[in-house]
C-alpha cells in the first residue's frame, strides 16, 4: 500500500487515539496534607528547614504523577519491514502504589511489525505514560504490552523491565542493590522459540 507524502507527516485515521491524564489537582488540600503528614510524625511544620517542605512534596508527587498527553503516531510499514524492531534500556520512574516509594530502571521493547510501525521515541512516551501513576511493576509491563498490542497490531510483542524498588533497597529487608525483572510476550515472540529468543538475546546483551 502506498502512503501519500502527508501520512509521513500527520497522525492518519488508523492511529490509536490520545492517551490523556487530564484529573483535578488540589494544590492547597495537597499542601495542607504534607504539612498535617509531617505534624503527625512528630516533626515541626513551622521548623525552618521544613517550612518549604509541604509544597515541594506536594509539586514532586505531581511531577511523578503526571505525564504529557501525546498521540502516539503510527507510519505505514511500506518497505514491508519484518524482522524486530527493538529499543533498549528506556529509562522510568513510577511509584509504587504499596508504599508510594520511587521505583525506577529501564524498559526493552520489542515488536515485529504488520501494516504500521511506531515513531521509536514514542515507546519511550509510552512507557512514561503507564509509569507516571501509582503502579505496579507487574501491571506496568502488561500496560505497555498490551497497548502495543491492541493498537499497532503487530505480529509479535515483547516488553521486559528491570528496576529496583526503594520500598524492597531503603526499608524493610533493605536489600540494597536487588533488580526486578518482569517481562510481557505476545504474539510470535511467546509462540516462536526462534522468535523469543532473538528478542530476549537482544534484551540480555542491552543489559
Amino acid at each position: 500500500m502506498t502512503a501519500a507524502a502527508s501520512d509521513l507527516m500527520l497522525p492518519v485515521p488508523s492511529d490509536p487515539p490520545a492517551i490523556p491524564h487530564s484529573r483535578p489537582i488540589d494544590d492547597d488540600r495537597a499542601v495542607a496534607a504534607v504539612t498535617e503528614l509531617l505534624a503527625a510524625l512528630g516533626l515541626d511544620p513551622a521548623d525552618g528547614g521544613l517550612v518549604e517542605t509541604p509544597r515541594r512534596v506536594a509539586r514532586m508527587f505531581v511531577e511523578l504523577l503526571t505525564p504529557e498527553p501525546f498521540r502516539p503516531t503510527t507510519f505505514p510499514n511500506d518497505a514491508g519491514y519484518d524482522e524486530l524492531v527493538v529499543v533498549c534500556n528506556i529509562p522510568f520512574t513510577s511509584l509504587c502504589e504499596h508504599h508510594f516509594m520511587p521505583f525506577r530502571g529501564v524498559a526493552h521493547i520489542g515488536y515485529l511489525p504488520g501494516e504500521r510501525i511506531l515513531g521509536l521515541s514514542k515507546l519511550a512516551r509510552l512507557v512514561e505514560s503507564f509509569a507516571r501513576r501509582p503502579q505496579v511493576q507487574e501491571r506496568l509491563t502488561s500496560q505497555v504490552a498490551d497497548w502495543l498490542r491492541d493498537h499497532l497490531t503487530p505480529r509479535g510483542v515483547g516488553v521486559v523491565l528491570e528496576a529496583e524498588h526503594l520500598c524492597m533497597s531503603a526499608r524493610g529487608v533493605r536489600a540494597n542493590g536487588t533488580r526486578t525483572v518482569t517481562s510481557a510476550l505476545y504474539g510470535l515472540l511467546r509462540e516462536e522459540p526462534a522468535a523469543r529468543q532473538e528478542f530476549l538475546h537482544l534484551t540480555r546483551t542491552a543489559a
